[in-house]
């Protein structure tokens, strides 16, 4: 329900709040668990509820941190460039694109992890969205994820794996009520939520950016300046509700970008039909019970064409520059780092766990090490010519013998 209310928000522009979509991210969860490890070995540390009473509080004040700093993000153009929000978008992109691939395997955990009938089954989805958008009837493109969700379902059930929905254990009604289980604050808790909540804004001003060029809306100038501060100054007031209704923040979520792409809709008129069916959805818990039958195989399938989409634009992003050796610099450098917390996730793992929670995410640290250098070399002269010169055609002919 708090997700409905958040969509309707982000597409409605109210005054200077809102302008894209979103959902939950998955690094506040690391500092969640650690808070509840760390107070459950106290001996005041009380129950479940009292932890939860801890980690709504801290995120509800954590919310003004984005609120607060999505005021100033036209302040930081310097350094929040087309190549910075490129990397961030490409490091999003390609770190999901290993969520689609588990999920194509079974999913994590899954006891036939990797299976052929779960392969099949992914790739059946994947080839249906792929031979529906190549159609030339728009109505066919448009609904290509659908039906491909569909096909997979069906395909599932005669497979036996897509189980039914248990909707006895479900009530009929849900409401939620505000701060159930009390309010508490621990600064502890708060000072690595208080920084995740400034990374997101990085990240989600990367989603924006996304969002505007698959929209066709500008990627710079006044006007993209206000539907980024906009939609991250959203995310902390709908954070802010999440945290007195009992749930999770929200922020921009990439993959919104990618159906964007497939199916060439941007309307915010359908962000409202989404955010009533969300609303609803909390609503009817029973609903919710029917959509939980997928199969991991299927979503990934359709997942999986998404998150390459949002990789794409980045890549896009950054192709429209002029590259010269800083920036060529910068995203090698980005690249490596954010990529290499990917690739081996041991590599921290000796640190403490507040560097593990920042700098363990890829687009994290790809993104703050893409500011940090964007900003440090906008400070140093350049002594050295900054464009990569290109040779004479004859020149470059005889290197290439060469």
């Amino acid at each position: 329900m708090v997700s409905g209310v958040g969509t309707f928000i982000q597409a409605k522009r109210i005054g200077q709040l809102g302008r894209d979509d979103l959902c939950t991210r998955h690094k506040f969860c690391v500092s969640w668990l650690g808070t509840g490890r760390r107070l459950s070995g106290q001996s005041n540390g009380g129950g479940p509820e009292e932890m939860l009473a801890t980690i709504f509080g801290v995120c509800f004040f954590g919310a003004f941190v984005e609120i607060i700093l999505s005021r100033f993000i036209d302040k930081l153009k310097v350094v929040i460039t087309p190549v910075v929000t490129g990397i961030v978008i490409t490091t999003i992109g390609i770190s999901l694109i290993k969520v689609g691939v588990t999920d194509i395997a079974g999913g994590v955990g899954a006891e036939d992890f990797g299976s052929g009938s779960n392969l099949l089954l992914g790739s059946i989805v994947l080839a249906t969205i792929v031979v529906l958008n190549l159609s030339r009837n728009t109505m066919i493109r448009l609904s290509s994820i659908l039906v491909g969700l569909l096909v997979g379902w069906l395909v599932a059930s005669m497979m036996g794996k897509a189980s039914m929905a248990d909707f006895s254990a479900q009530p009929l009604l849900s409401i939620p009520v505000p701060f159930k289980y009390g309010f508490a604050f621990d600064w502890q808790a708060f000072l690595p939520i208080a920084f995740i909540y400034l990374i997101t804004a990085i990240e989600s001003t990367g989603d924006l950016t996304a969002n505007c060029m698959f929209s066709k809306q500008p990627i710079e100038g006044k006007k993209y300046l206000q539907r980024v501060k906009g939609g991250v100054l959203a995310d902390g007031i709908n954070s802010l509700i999440a945290a007195t209704f009992n749930t999770f923040p929200n922020t921009t979520f990439s993959q919104n970008n990618g159906v964007i792409h497939l199916t060439g809709i941007a309307s915010r008129y359908i962000g409202y039909f989404i955010a009533a069916i969300l609303f609803v959805l909390g609503m009817f818990p029973i609903l919710g019970a029917v959509l939980m039958t997928i199969p991991k195989p299927v979503l990934g399938g359709a997942t999986l064409v998404m998150f390459g989409t949002v990789a794409a634009a980045g890549i896009k992003i950054i192709a429209n520059e002029e590259l010269d050796r800083r920036k060529i610099m910068t995203i090698a450098i980005s690249f490596g780092l954010g990529l290499g917390v990917m690739l081996v996730p041991d590599l921290l793992k000796e640190a403490p766990k507040l560097v593990q929670t920042v700098f363990g995410s890829p687009v994290t640290m790809s993104g703050l090490v893409a500011l940090g250098l964007t900003g440090l070399l906008a400070l140093v002269p350049q002594t050295l010519p900054t464009k990569v010169s290109k040779m004479p055609k004859s020149d470059a002919m005889e290197a290439t013998k060469a």
